[in-house]
């Protein structure tokens, strides 16, 4: 570990002394389509600017890749001047690490997003640039669809997406992937077939099953490399009819709500294949002056209302407010705002630190004390938290847990919940981030001790920074050993170090 932490501050070190170089060499050996963007300009300072404003990575340049090649002659450029590198997309991660950055090149790989499905259907090429709602929106374009009688005919296709429409799909995939249909099919990364990867060395490999790097890049792949394609399974659409009903409670039953989650899915039964529930809290005076409300989702899939055996029990908890919708599954990220028009897909200058747990289940009491916190914290009449969002996410899990606990290097198949604290504010130096850090990480421990683990699991794709590669990676030491390995063949320089890093 220290090795890294000598070669990578090696690199910063040099990367600020030649923050003046000129990249017209570089040029010379990029595409045509490739673009390069020196600070000043209006394509460089958005090509920066990141959802989470706090601890963020500082580029000195920005290099669109026009074409694969065009990363391998970046990556290589890079070394040879000990330049820093980061590969960036929806820049929707807001880990503290990326903050080590301090100089270096952003390879941005926004032009890197071609969609070829292959002739049989089975298969999409996916560059490392697509976005997922184009990727959604893509393969719902092939063939036709036509309605009938309530029933559906499908030649469209689909695959497993992040849920949020302005992130990346690959970068999600990369810590694992949750999406709407890993009841079906497993995670996002569980699709990958093979993968074009740009090593540290700046050579181009494809990684797939014959590789030992596979197991790697599907749950710790920012790692290891930059991926410029991957060939995914896609699948026919079987069920492209979604209903959803919100029903909206008050704080002082967020024991009744989450000890009858509980109930219908966690202790005594598990999620149904077709279903997803979610729920949030937030501060809505327009609906409650005093304290935060809890608005439960309940998804169902292939169905114009949501099965009353699903919301009959929680309409029994008298909610405040009820409401119907029914669509498709290209509305699921409108329905839960987190679409492109939403605030959470919005670059609003705001830190967004998150503070995960995998959860198996609900702990009525870790949740009414977490509660507690977050309602005092967000209904403060000076509190920089009053926009503040805590995700409580609760897929079906049929897919993920299909497939081996160890097959992967994704570690956490069997928790069922995925819990998350977003305490959303204006930065206005250390202090107040202290702040978010403290109530963050005290809302995390009250959850995780009310969970009765022994190790704190946490999803890397949301993670704070501060978890520990124990907790983003898994507890078990074969785990820590396999990937510490991997790392000294396949990057020992320690150069893919800013994202969550191994070591």
């Amino acid at each position: 570990m220290h090795h890294l932490q000598l070669k990578l501050a090696a690199l910063l070190a040099s990367a600020a002394a030649v923050s003046c170089q000129n990249y017209t060499q570089l040029a010379r050996t990029l595409s045509n389509t490739a673009q390069i963007y020196q600070p000043g300009s209006a394509a460089f300072n958005a090509a920066v600017l990141r959802w989470s404003n706090f601890s963020t990575p500082v580029a000195n340049v920005v290099v669109v890749p026009g074409t694969e090649n065009d990363v391998v002659e970046t990556v290589k450029f890079a070394n040879e001047y000990s330049l820093p590198f980061l590969a960036t997309n929806g820049v929707h991660g807001s880990i503290t690490t990326l903050g080590k950055m301090t100089s270096g090149i952003e390879i941005h790989m926004s032009q890197l997003n071609s969609i070829a499905v292959a002739q049989d259907g089975s298969t999409a090429t996916i560059g490392g640039g697509v976005m997922s709602k184009n990727l959604t929106d893509a393969l719902w374009a092939v063939g036709r669809q036509t309605a009938y009688d309530h029933h559906w005919a499908s030649t469209d296709l689909e695959t497993v997406t992040g849920t949020c429409e302005c992130v990346g799909y690959m970068g999600p995939g990369l810590g694992g992937g949750h999406g709407w249909l890993q009841g079906r099919y497993g995670l996002v990364s569980d699709q990958y077939v093979s993968l074009n990867v740009v090593l540290a060395n700046g050579s181009l490999i494809t990684v797939d099953e014959s590789s030992e790097l596979f197991w790697a890049m599907k749950g710790a792949g920012h790692n290891f490399g930059i991926v410029t394609s991957i060939i995914s399974k896609v699948y026919d659409i079987q069920y492209p009819n979604y209903a959803m009903e919100t029903l909206i409670f008050s704080g002082d039953q967020v024991e009744d709500v989450y000890s009858l989650a509980n109930q219908q899915w966690f202790t005594n039964a598990s999620m149904p294949v077709d279903l997803i529930n979610w729920s949030y809290w937030y501060f809505d005076p327009t609906i409650d002056a005093e304290k935060p409300v809890i608005a439960m989702y309940l998804i169902q899939e292939g169905v114009q209302t949501v099965d009353a055996a699903h919301t009959n029990p929680f309409l029994q908890l008298g909610p405040i407010a009820t409401q119907n919708v029914s669509g498709t599954y290209r509305d699921l990220a409108a329905w839960t705002g987190i679409s492109l028009n939403d605030t959470p897909c919005q670059k609003t200058g705001n830190a967004n630190p998150r503070f995960p747990i995998y959860l198996k289940s609900y702990n009525a009491t870790a949740q009414r004390q977490v509660y507690d916190l977050f309602n005092q914290a967000t209904t403060n009449a000076s509190t920089p938290f009053s926009d503040a969002l805590f995700m409580f996410e609760g897929y079906s899990q049929q897919g993920v847990k299909a497939i081996g606990q160890n097959a992967t290097a994704f570690a956490y198949r069997e928790d069922n919940l995925l819990a998350a604290p977003l305490l959303t504010y204006a930065p206005n130096g250390p202090a107040v981030d202290a702040v978010a850090s403290e109530l963050g990480n005290k809302i995390r421990q009250i959850l995780f001790e009310g969970s009765g683990e022994i190790s704190l699991n946490t999803y890397v794709n949301y993670a704070y920074g501060d978890e520990t590669p124990v907790a983003w990676y898994g507890s078990e030491q074969w785990r820590q050993n396999r990937l510490s390995a991997l790392k000294e063949d396949f990057d020992p320089a320690g150069q893919f170090s800013f994202y969550a890093p191994i070591m």
